[in-house]
């Protein structure tokens, strides 16, 4: 089931987010197009009702550099008719904010 979500929804995002299927595992881990995750989180759920996790938040500074920051954390657990709606939504909002 996670191998179609994959295949469905990873082709989705790649026109409006850096992203790309993992070799395990059933989340994706996109790059935001302005480099903040928290505020991408925020607006997503508060324009198109789509929660995703700040990248930031699931990781912790090391050096300087927080490896999460930047990115959100897309869990594909829901249906795949849900995650396919799910894309469409995140692909709205970073279209409209072009």
């Amino acid at each position: 089931l996670y191998t179609e979500k994959f295949r469905t929804v990873v082709p989705m995002l790649a026109p409006v987010l850096d992203v790309s299927a993992p070799a395990a595992g059933f989340y994706l881990w996109p790059r935001v197009p302005d480099g903040d995750d928290e505020r991408f989180t925020r607006e997503l759920l508060a324009r198109v009702n789509v929660a995703v996790v700040p990248g930031r938040y699931l990781a912790r500074d090391a050096h300087g550099v927080n490896p999460g920051a930047g990115r959100v954390r897309i869990a594909l657990v829901a249906s795949q008719d849900d995650c396919v709606e799910a894309a469409r939504r995140i692909v709205s909002v970073v279209e409209q904010s072009r």
